[in-house]
């Protein structure tokens, strides 16, 4: 049946319609909360393949963001960089193209917070709302609808939107207009991934000098070194447990949008900029689709000189 034909035949007061664009780990499991709740999906992906299971499980399927955004009350974006958000949303066959006016955008991507606010500003030309919503958690935080989701955009857009959000996360916060989402998103990752590198450090350090690794995290954990990155990651260096929690190359992907905007803006981000330089390294040794603790071995690769 045809997407336009199959909305008019239904009760448009029982359930907002709901677009989500992006079917990876993250985009893939909010929807599954969605669709969950009860709310009518429309998927879109970019492979078909994807989108079965979603369809088979009652979702409808779309050939195109434009298409999957028609009659669409909200659209939910989940993707990897700032150009593939530019091309879901404002692309040839982008939601621009199809959604109807007042519709909200709800983007759930970590990308740059000026492309962002340049997004919001074409979208609202044509009478579409949206909010940047980028989150904390990780999969299994989007699996337990137990993220955190940091909000940029109007107030009011953000209530209509936020009994949706609900579904996603218990942790939302309105953090100003456009882009200071993303400007949120990215404080975070210079505060996790910096303290990723420095219990990277210090598990090099330990071991180096013949102290159990598993008793060190054991230690620092009781006193004010104690915080959820080393309770995480502490565990999975000290035991050699690289496989992926969050892919190490969605790091490296953030960490160049923090530094590319520090240094268009003057600001001084040393460690965030080592970080980035550790986690490039990182890349060019293959590890990108493994875990974030693999810094460490970046550190025990230029140990070996």
């Amino acid at each position: 049946m045809r997407l336009d034909a199959f909305y008019s035949s239904l009760d448009m007061n029982t359930h907002s319609r709901v677009a989500f664009i992006g079917l990876g780990a993250m985009g893939g499991a909010m929807t599954r909360r969605l669709m969950n709740a009860g709310y009518l999906v429309t998927v879109h992906a970019r492979r078909p393949e994807v989108m079965r299971p979603y369809v088979d499980d009652g979702a409808l399927s779309a050939s195109s963001p434009a298409e999957a955004a028609k009659n669409a009350d909200f659209i939910f974006t989940n993707v990897t960089s700032t150009h593939d958000v530019e091309d879901v949303l404002l692309g040839a066959n982008g939601v621009i193209h199809g959604a109807k006016p007042g519709a909200i955008v709800c983007d759930m991507s970590t990308i740059s917070a000026v492309a962002t606010r340049d997004i919001a500003a074409r979208l609202a030309a044509n009478k579409i709302h949206m909010l940047d919503c980028p989150v904390s958690g990780g999969v299994k935080g989007a699996q337990a609808a137990t993220l955190t989701i940091v909000v940029g955009g109007s107030a009011e857009v953000l209530e209509r939107a936020r009994p949706l959000l609900e579904r996603l996360g218990t942790h939302i916060f309105h953090m100003g207009d456009h882009g200071a989402g993303q400007v949120t998103k990215a404080c975070n990752q210079t505060v996790q991934v910096i303290s990723i590198q420095g219990i990277a450090e210090a598990m090099l350090f330990a071991r180096a000098n013949g102290v159990d690794c598993n008793k060190v995290v054991e230690a620092l954990m009781s006193g004010f070194a104690g915080s959820k990155m080393l309770g995480l990651m502490g565990p999975k260096m000290a035991n050699r447990d690289f496989a992926a929690g969050i892919e190490a190359r969605l790091h490296q992907k953030d960490f160049g949008l923090i530094v590319d905007i520090a240094e268009s803006q003057g600001l001084p981000m040393p460690a965030a900029k080592l970080v980035y330089e550790q986690l490039t390294e990182l890349m060019e040794h293959g590890w990108g689709t493994m875990d974030t603790c693999n810094l460490l071995r970046v550190l025990e690769e230029q140990q070996k000189g």
